[in-house]
């Protein structure tokens, strides 16, 4: 994978940040990050992070980042008319940190190839407790912003991301990754910043069966 260039999926959470990780370690060369937002471009899907926060992600990354508003019915055609702008851009290959859901890995598979885009997911199949052991001794620094209060509980809210809350997790037998939706994080620093994201959080809001973290940029 030397030298081929590519645009990550950026959700600014934990696994969009390691699969990038994996994918500059293997000598692949950032082109763009790309996020998907609401449809008003001011909150990002899934994480609910401000645009100026995913901004300043991206300026300590140090590549462009690229952002499409859509609801979840026109998703898939924001998302390949992205995608499409990539290629046209020349960037060959995509980054995506899915591990093990099949269901979405197929839908990537689906509509990278219709813009000749090349998925490759560096998290892909390895157990889920090794990538966030990874992800903790090289340096990341990841804090739960969203939960799902049907599958976890909601004091969690605002934790940082340690070994000691991983087993904490485990013990209460929820899945320390949070693959299955049950919550998201915001990835403040690493080894792929220039410098921590200087970021405040606020109140704890509540939207149906989730709870989310406001989170905004220090000026």
């Amino acid at each position: 994978m030397e030298n081929q260039p590519f645009v990550a999926s950026w959700s600014g959470g934990k696994d969009s940040a390691m699969a990038y990780y994996r994918a500059i370690q293997s000598g692949m060369t950032p082109k763009k990050l790309l996020t998907m937002f609401q449809e008003d471009e001011t909150i990002s899907k899934s994480h609910a992070l401000p645009f100026e926060v995913v901004q300043a992600q991206a300026d300590r990354v140090g590549i462009p980042l690229m952002i499409r508003g859509a609801g979840w019915t026109d998703y898939e055609v924001k998302f390949i008319e992205a995608m499409d702008e990539c290629r046209a851009d020349g960037i060959t290959h995509g980054v995506f940190g899915d591990i093990d859901l099949v269901g979405h890995l197929e839908w990537v598979q689906k509509t990278c190839a219709k813009s000749e885009i090349i998925p490759i997911h560096p998290l892909w199949q390895e157990p889920r407790r090794s990538i966030l052991e990874e992800m903790l001794k090289v340096g990341f620094e990841a804090v739960i912003v969203v939960i799902n209060t049907q599958m976890m509980p909601s004091s969690y809210i605002g934790r940082t991301f340690t070994f000691e809350l991983m087993n904490e997790l485990e013990a209460l037998g929820i899945d320390s990754c949070g693959e299955n939706g049950e919550f998201h994080t915001i990835v403040i620093n690493g080894p792929i910043f220039s410098s921590r994201v200087p970021v405040t959080f606020g109140d704890v809001r509540e939207n149906e069966d989730y709870v989310f973290l406001d989170v905004s940029l220090i000026k």
